[in-house]
């Protein structure tokens, strides 16, 4: 009897833990793998690929930063057998245009859409806790978020309706097979908007300062960040500049059958944890 087991990649990273966490509570056996994980998985070293792979039915995957693996994997995938994959992608992924940004992701879109196994896509948009566990933490708690971003909003979704929403496409496939859910929270807030209510639900003075993207980009690159990795952070500012993707979805509500939190609910469960304190 083949046993009935869901991969889960990225099991230590944001989506990850909490995902796997979900279906562990509701009985899903399931074989966390990562870099770190007891259970080890590198897109770099597909040798270890069939192992990780071995009687799973379904397959939760965060693409690599890089485009291509994703395609060998699928195809390892189908032929050990595996059913379904649920890709985590981002939002508005087929309206980035001409941009070296999210090649990664419209690179897995791609390979996950051309297989023979089910499969449903997840596309949200930045996470409300870029603010407070990645890559905007570190300036808010020194006390200014310098940005390149205007006065175009992102409709921030909480990381805990992803994964409430992945674990529930992972868990219910005959529902969710070929489909592409857009994720957001429930209204756009610019980053300006978001760093005052940051600083008024901490209590501490924190503050919001647009710079250019080439200010940022050097920025980056002082703290330590590779100068292509800087500059594919740049290009995400660049696509949200253009509006294209600043709109809500109701991709949340269509699966889950209720509204996504909102980002005033995840600052002051952060603030209430101390996220911001010095």
């Amino acid at each position: 009897m083949r046993s009935e087991t869901t991969l889960v990649l990225g099991a230590t990273g944001k989506t990850g833990r909490r995902v796997a966490a979900r279906l562990r509570l509701h009985g899903v056996q399931v074989r966390a793998a990562s870099r770190s994980s007891r259970t080890r998985f590198d897109w770099a070293d597909p040798a270890g690929w069939d192992q990780v792979l071995k009687d799973v039915n379904t397959a939760y995957i965060v693409p690599p930063s890089v485009p291509g693996p994703v395609h060998d994997f699928v195809a390892r995938a189908e032929a050990a057998g595996v059913q379904r994959l649920v890709l985590l992608s981002g939002h508005g992924a087929d309206t980035w245009g001409d941009t070296t940004f999210g090649l990664d992701m419209r690179s897995a879109e791609e390979a996950v859409r051309g297989s023979s196994l089910e499969w449903t896509v997840l596309r949200p948009s930045n996470f409300n806790q870029n603010f407070d566990e990645d890559l905007f933490h570190a300036p808010l708690v020194a006390g200014e978020l310098a940005l390149p971003a205007g006065p175009v909003p992102e409709p921030f979704i909480d990381l805990e309706d992803v994964a409430d929403v992945a674990a529930l496409v992972l868990t219910e496939p005959e529902r969710h097979a070929g489909k592409t859910y857009e994720l957001t929270g429930p209204r756009a807030v610019t980053f300006g908007e978001a760093v005052e209510l940051i600083s008024k639900a901490s209590g501490l003075p924190i503050t919001f300062k647009e710079i250019s993207s080439t200010e940022y980009s050097a920025a980056l690159v002082r703290e330590g960040w590779e100068q292509h990795v800087a500059d594919h952070v740049v290009e995400m500012f660049v696509v949200m500049g253009r509006g294209t993707i600043a709109a809500t979805t109701d991709g949340v509500a269509t699966v889950l059958g209720r509204a996504p939190r909102t980002f005033e609910e995840f600052v002051v469960r952060a603030a209430g944890a101390g996220a911001w304190q010095r």
